[in-house]
Order: structure tokens, then sequence, then C-alpha cells
């Protein structure tokens, strides 16, 4: 499969483009979801006052022949070149989020296989978030080609190199995700389901 077959696909048809192969993605979480809308919104907002562009997890970078990716979050800068009508971006973003999911093969894909993807295409900074364990890195291109982190933070202001102004409540972030309810049952279920239905 092309690059270009693989832009044309039908939106439900899920997966990312590795050596020309269709690969699925992982299957996201209630955790995942909430803390990727999190930070398009986050992104967003600082995109929308400077002229730039925030995208979701269904946007897709072109960024090898035979390899595609659509990372959860994508913040391009001010004068990007994007067209409404195309499905495919060739253009390095200035950011991409990707969010950690408990599976091993999803963790080595998001932090040694997206890492020297983003890395190959150009994309300045790549913020990783592990929501278990409640932490935000960032990882920053430097001259030579390959990602060193930057900055690390669980807790506090994490201020986005390079982005003047851009600075993330991590804060807010988890009083959010602690809104969520737990792996445990909730009130009532664990009863009904030990009961039985006997008479």
């Amino acid at each position: 499969m092309t690059l270009d077959q693989w832009a044309d696909l039908d939106e439900d048809e899920p997966g990312e483009l590795v050596d020309g192969r269709l690969v699925e993605e992982e299957v996201p979480t209630h955790l995942h979801e909430l803390v990727v809308g999190w930070f398009h919104a986050m992104l967003r907002a600082w995109a929308l006052a400077r002229g730039g562009f925030a995208f979701g997890s269904e946007h897709k970078l072109g960024i090898a022949p035979g390899r595609g990716r659509k990372p959860d979050v994508t913040l391009y800068a001010p004068g990007a070149p994007l067209r409404r009508r195309d499905s495919l971006s060739r253009t390095p973003p200035v950011l991409v989020v990707e969010v950690l999911s408990r599976s091993p093969r999803d963790v080595r894909r998001d932090r040694v296989d997206k890492l020297d993807d983003y890395a190959r295409f150009g994309v300045r900074i790549y913020c990783l978030v592990d929501p278990e364990v409640q932490l935000v890195e960032l990882y920053e291109l430097g001259p030579d080609g390959r990602y060193a982190r930057a900055r690390a933070a669980a807790e506090g202001k994490l201020v986005v190199p390079g982005l003047e102004g851009l600075e993330l409540d991590l804060d807010a972030l988890w009083a959010e995700v602690e809104r969520l309810p737990g792996d445990e049952a909730p009130a009532g279920e664990a009863e009904d389901a030990g009961d039985g239905g006997g008479g």
C-alpha cells in the first residue's frame, strides 16, 4: 500500500502505514481518550491565539514512502502549508503527542518506533504522556536529527521549549483524570453479580 492509498482509505478504516502494510492501532480506553482530549483542548487554544492548528487522532502524517502515522494530537505552527481538502500532511508539525497505553507492544511502538519516525520526519517536539504513572516527557529534536529528553514532569506547570506561552498545567490534567472512576466495580454491581438470581 502506498501513502496515497492509505490517505484515501475510508475514515472508518483504522490503522497506520508501516513499511507499506496497514498495522492496527491500540484500542483506546476512557483514560486514554480523556487525556488525548485534554491535550487537544490545550494545544488548540494555544494555536488559535497564534494562527496555528491542532488536530486530533485521525490526522495522517506521511512520514516517508510506505510509512504513515496518526499521532494522538498534532500541533502546527502558523504558516504551515495545510489545505482543507487534503487527507495527508507531508509537512512536519511542530509538536506531536502520544498517550501511552497499557499494552507492552503499544508502549514499544510509542517509545521506540514512533520516536524514530517523528525524528526522521522532523517533528521538533515529541510529547509522551503516561497516564498510569502520571508523567509527561518532552523530547526535543537536536541538530543531529535525534531526540533528547528536554523536560519531564509529573506535576505543576510544564513549559514547552521553543513554543512561547505554551504551558501545560499537569495538576489540572490529573485532577480531571481523578474524576474518572477506577477499575473497581461500581456500587451495587458486585452484589448483583453474586446474587445468582434465586428467589
